[in-house]
């Protein structure tokens, strides 16, 4: 039997999502790896148990996360029923749909048949009568905006979502379905976006400051940039990496001699910080308060709480400041 940490909120920072009224903790945990056919079932289950233990409180997941496709949310839904799901209501739970997920022609993208039955085999997937959050995964070209966002705000009334979300929408598709949503009364609190020390996209399209002054909350995701900004690749890329086994995400060519480089430079700040490299690039996301959560992925429990850790140092000293910025040019 499965009893949570009675010290658990003691050991996360809370921030208010947006404009609205739910909190998410600073650091969230994502299950788009290592949650799927080929991972470890008690693995999962203790990754998922030490993050609540550590106030995590949000888990994110996504229809097509695997491998197979489908898979992370059926591995969650039975962590849920193996103890966790007795917190449901102290838990944050995400889901999306956007991209591939069943044959045919309605199956991708963000059509109201779509995203309505998605969301109802996610459920059934996760044993759940509701998500706390509901995104679009991606906009859709092909789909008018007005389609899209009346489907999600559907689900809102519906009672199967309790908030909408969007991911990797730039700043002018986020203002745009923004307007729709504040037409309608519905309840459009955050987009997830990649976001790292070495992928500063949110602040050249200006979504970070937009978001910021319109009450929308921003959740990042690679905020590792898929290990880089480790020490996992300063001496070559090793054998057991997801370079090597997976090859999906990072590619081999991303291990460039001018990142490494970056990265050396950068763990000498984080060690001056008395942090980790990956604790530094967490925490410096964090560093002016318009980043709501940090995903972070694992793909064991030591990570999470090595993560957990960059919150006893969330403070940069202009100098600090300075000197990052001069190394990520």
């Amino acid at each position: 039997m499965y009893i949570a940490n009675e010290t658990r909120y003691d050991r996360m920072q809370y921030n208010r999502c947006g404009a609205s009224g739910l909190k998410l903790p600073a650091v969230s945990l994502g299950l788009w790896h290592n949650f799927g056919s080929n991972g470890n079932f008690d693995t999962m289950t203790d990754m998922c148990r030490t993050a609540f233990d550590n106030g995590i409180t949000h888990f994110d997941l996504a229809n097509n996360y695997g491998p197979v496709p489908g898979a992370a949310e059926e591995n969650f839904g039975c962590i849920l029923k193996k103890g966790l799901g007795a917190y449901r209501d102290e838990l944050v739970i995400s889901t999306k749909a956007g991209y591939d997920m069943w044959p045919g022609p309605y199956g991708d993208w963000g059509s109201r048949k779509y995203l309505v039955a998605s969301l109802d085999q996610s459920l059934r997937r996760m044993g759940l009568d509701y998500v706390d959050i509901y995104y679009h995964h991606r906009p859709d070209p092909g789909t008018p905006l007005e389609e899209t966002a009346g489907a999600l705000d559907s689900i809102v009334r519906s009672g199967k979502a309790f908030y909408v979300g969007i991911s990797n929408y730039n700043k002018e598709q986020t203002a745009a379905i923004a307007a729709l949503f504040r037409k309608m009364g519905t309840p459009f609190i955050i987009n997830q976006r990649r976001y790292s020390m070495l992928d500063r996209g949110i602040e050249a399209d200006g979504l970070k400051d937009y978001a910021a002054k319109n009450g929308i909350g921003i959740i990042t995701f690679c905020p590792l940039a898929q290990g880089l900004l480790t020490d996992r690749y300063l001496n070559g890329i090793p054998e057991d990496s997801r370079i090597r086994t997976d090859g999906r995400f990072l590619k081999e060519d991303a291990v460039r001699q001018e990142t490494i480089q970056k990265v050396r430079a950068l763990g000498e700040i984080a060690g001056e910080r008395g942090q980790s490299l990956a604790q530094m690039a967490l925490a410096w996301i964090l560093r002016d308060g318009d980043i709501t959560s940090v995903l972070i992925g694992a793909s064991k429990a030591s990570q999470i709480l090595d993560n957990v850790g960059m919150l006893s140092n969330l403070h940069f000293s202009g100098e600090e400041r300075e000197r990052i910025d001069r190394i990520l040019g």
